[in-house]
């Protein structure tokens, strides 16, 4: 079960590029939100580089094929949400993306995960933009995520709990997900100047410069470890004069995507 994005992570579920991720033609780059087509050698090495650096960590790391004619089906973050209480169907905000939430419930299904809830239509969420950590759940309401899907998410995690914080998220950033990362139990990375007074009372906020949508999103392997995109130098350095143990991940072909290294993983599982 998923309790803080802080602990410590066990188990993941990531979906490694093999064909459908490469097989996008340019004219459909928009319909998509891929920025540029990618290598898919250089691809299938940084994904490789990404699962080696999780199961050396110690996770579980359960790898899944892609859901034909869905390139972003790589992104597993975005389809479903791991709760205390199991699973909660999400519905893309991207109409290409639409089947991933059936396709990923599926998934979940076969690992004897259970069904917590579903976003119905006419709301849309999808998961770059919930952070839970601890008893707080941050959430973006943004191009991606409307007030109906935040509505609904809204009873299903209060019912569970947990108090909602949540943020409108104005583009160029896609999701919560660009603009804050739980790096520990009580530790949020933030974006400077990016949220209101009070919005992480009871957190520690590491805030750092949002230099390009990918500034704060980090993967926390646990409490004062991550994994950080080699292209965002000046986030890792922030976070290693802090204390934290930084793994850093060359992923410019799922930049291309407009993914970061959170977006590449669905945990399943963290611990205290």
């Amino acid at each position: 079960m998923l309790t803080n994005e802080g602990h410590r992570l066990d188990r993941v579920l990531v979906c490694s590029p093999r064909r459908e991720y490469f097989q996008v033609h340019v004219e459909d780059l928009k319909s998509q939100n891929l920025l540029q087509r990618a290598d898919p050698e250089t691809a299938e090495e940084q994904h490789d580089a990404l699962k080696e650096i999780l199961r050396r960590f110690g996770a579980d790391v359960l790898d899944r094929e892609e859901l034909p004619g869905h390139p972003n089906s790589v992104f597993t973050r975005d389809a479903s949400l791991i709760t205390p209480e199991g699973y909660i169907q999400l519905r893309m905000g991207l109409p290409a993306r639409r089947g991933e939430p059936a396709w990923m419930a599926k998934i979940l299904e076969s690992l004897e995960e259970r069904c917590a809830g579903k976003i119905e239509s006419p709301g849309t969420l999808e998961g770059g933009d919930v952070i839970l950590a601890g008893r707080a759940a941050f959430v973006g309401l943004s191009a991606r995520t409307n007030q109906s899907g935040v509505e609904q998410l809204s009873g299903l995690l209060q019912a569970m709990g947990y108090e909602m914080r949540i943020l409108p998220i104005m583009s160029p950033y896609l999701h919560i997900g660009s603009l804050m990362s739980a790096v520990g139990p009580e530790e949020i990375l933030c974006g400077r100047g990016m949220f209101p007074e009070g919005f992480f009372t009871g957190y520690d906020a590491l805030e750092v410069d949002i230099r390009t949508p990918i500034s704060c999103n980090v993967i926390c392997l646990k409490n004062r470890e991550v994994i950080v995109a080699s292209s965002e130098m000046e986030t890792a350095e922030a976070l290693d004069k802090k204390g934290h143990r930084v793994h850093l991940l060359d992923l410019s072909e799922f930049i291309k995507g407009d993914g970061g290294p959170t977006c590449l993983i669905l945990p399943l599982e963290r611990t205290s």
